[in-house]
């Protein structure tokens, strides 16, 4: 089958353990939680992202590649590729949810997961549902999981508390497909919904290329070889232009230096070689979810370091900021209670783009709060930013805004 390029990113969200990671799995076929320490406490640290076909075999809903027979359609024909769409498995654990933003930052629409058996909304439902609203989402599937839990009577119930949670909110009117995600009943409802809610993005090839990363990492094995050692791996999103093989990029943030004065220096490379899910292929388009070889220093790639960044045509990126000025408000429906005024030498997380970061809150004055970042971020002024606070020992999404200034190091 030729390769068609995927043309959405749809994002996972919803209350840790709901079954994200299971929904992704029965779609897919693919296991996105790879990482010992994430199968160990059973939850998704890491963002886990794959690709999934969507295809028509004649039927009144489509199938997907997790729920052929083989790869063939249940009749025994040959399934016919409608599209392709890029899966982004983001987890659900409060003092993680700052990950999430960074992942929801690039996608085109929304599976919110439920638990059928728990009352509705829970508290990561809240906080992911309001960052969705922030960032601009606006096309929402729900999966309503876990039906082989519950009586159809408490089935029914559970329905009816997400439509009241929905209503009057940018996602009334959305789907909800009641589903079991581990015995893969209804996913042919779920993935037929997801392709007829979330449009297809609108491409622009003919603008420098941005290449949004959201993972990176060393493929070498211990002991191999400096004759064998391949290149760091960058994995994300390019969300306008083009990158082909060979093509020099320039990354930022970059590398921190001390001299001649402290600051930031950006990095330079070649790509050399791109991959969607197992397909190589010569360019990478906007749309999906893509993997980058380069000839980066794997030590410079590898446990995620370069997370966050941004990669793209040399002399074409945003500046990258030191401290910010953040014209701030309060999350809609995100917390409970009063939330009290920023302070100054506050610890907070920060995502803007791709990129989520510690921050020193240096002064507040009204709605604009400076932060001292821990570490610098790439990203064009007037980007929006999320912030992440510790209420009552716990890490919440509060506020949100818009970056009015700061301290730059690198335009």
């Amino acid at each position: 089958m030729s390769f068609v390029y995927p043309d959405a990113i749809v994002s996972t969200a919803g209350h840790v353990d709901h079954g994200k990671t299971q929904i992704t799995y029965a779609l897919s076929g693919t296991w996105v939680m790879r990482h010992s320490e994430e199968i160990k406490k059973a939850m998704t640290i890491k963002l886990g992202y794959t690709q999934i076909g969507i295809y028509d075999c004649g039927e009144e809903y489509f199938y997907t590649d997790g729920i052929l027979r083989d790869g063939k359609c249940p009749d025994g024909g040959e399934p016919k590729l409608l599209r392709r769409i890029s899966l982004l498995d983001v987890p659900g654990h409060e003092v993680l949810v700052a990950t999430m933003v960074s992942g929801a930052a690039v996608v085109d629409g929304a599976i919110l997961v439920i638990d059928s058996s728990q009352p509705v909304p829970q508290p990561q439902t809240l906080e992911h549902f309001a960052v969705l609203d922030i960032i601009g989402v606006r096309r929402l599937v729900v999966a309503q999981n876990k039906i082989d839990l519950v009586t159809k009577e408490k089935a029914i119930e559970n329905y009816e508390q997400i439509k009241s949670f929905l209503a009057g909110s940018w996602a009334e009117g959305s789907k909800v497909v009641p589903i079991s995600a581990l015995h893969k009943i209804n996913i042919d409802a779920l993935a037929t919904h997801i392709a007829k809610t979330i449009p297809r993005r609108e491409v622009e090839l003919g603008k420098p290329a941005r290449f949004l990363v959201l993972r990176s990492f060393n493929t070498n094995p211990p002991g191999t070889p400096p004759e064998k050692l391949r290149g760091g791996v960058l994995g994300g999103t390019l969300t306008e232009g083009v990158l082909k093989i060979g093509d020099e990029v320039e990354i930022r943030p970059g590398l921190k230096i001390d001299k001649p004065k402290p600051g930031y220096q950006p990095i330079y490379t070649r790509v050399l070689g791109i991959e969607y899910s197992g397909f190589k292929v010569d360019e990478a388009r906007p749309g999906g979810l893509v993997g980058i070889m380069t000839g980066l220093d794997p030590a410079l790639t590898k446990a995620d370091s370069l997370s966050g960044a941004v990669v793209g045509t040399p002399g074409t990126l945003p500046p990258v900021w030191t401290s910010i000025e953040v014209e701030t408000k309060p999350m809609p429906k995100a917390i409970e209670g009063r939330l009290e005024p920023f302070k100054q030498n506050e610890t907070v997380l920060t995502a803007a783009g791709s990129a989520t970061v510690f921050g020193v809150v240096q002064t507040v004055k009204k709605d604009m709060v400076t932060i001292a970042l821990k570490k610098a971020i790439c990203v064009e002024q007037k980007s929006k930013v999320v912030i992440i606070r510790q209420i009552k020992n716990r890490w919440i999404v509060t506020n949100y805004g818009v970056i009015r200034g700061g301290t730059t190091v690198l335009e």
